[in-house]
């Protein structure tokens, strides 16, 4: 993928903000924040996938919205090609996601591409079992 075409998706992820919206009914929640550019996220994981709030750069939100528009398979799936397709010479991943790899030649990108992802990790370590719980008032696990 050139760059130009890479410029074009992220900013088509950036402007559609998949799974943007925090989910009422969720089975944990993660949060990043990136102490180096003050973006931050929060993500929770549903039954079917992620939903997501934050604000950033576009490199974070069209991150963010990849993410949103991943099913929780498909995540078990490439998180770990994703996370180092954003380094130097990562091998990209298929689809939408393949417009940050490389990204990492720029050290803060880096951290921007992977932020939301990140955040999706934490959550996940949380999920013990698929019960839903609703939004009480901040929960950050599962309740």
């Amino acid at each position: 993928m050139d760059d130009h075409l890479r410029q074009l998706v992220i900013e088509d992820l950036h402007r559609a903000r998949h799974g943007y919206g925090l989910a009422e009914q969720f089975l944990a929640e993660g949060s990043e924040v990136s102490v180096s550019c003050g973006d931050s996220v929060t993500v929770r994981v549903t039954a079917d996938g992620f939903s997501w709030q934050g604000n950033g750069c576009a490199v974070s939100i069209a991150a963010a919205s990849a993410l949103g528009q991943t099913s929780r398979e498909r995540f078990d799936q490439v998180i770990d090609a994703y996370l180092a397709s954003v380094q130097v010479g990562g091998e990209p991943v298929e689809g939408d996601l393949e417009a940050f790899a490389g990204i990492g030649r720029f050290a803060l990108r880096a951290r921007c591409a992977t932020l939301a992802w990140r955040a999706a990790q934490v959550a996940l370590a949380g999920v013990e079992a698929p019960t839903p719980v609703s939004d009480g008032g901040g929960a950050s696990t599962k309740e």
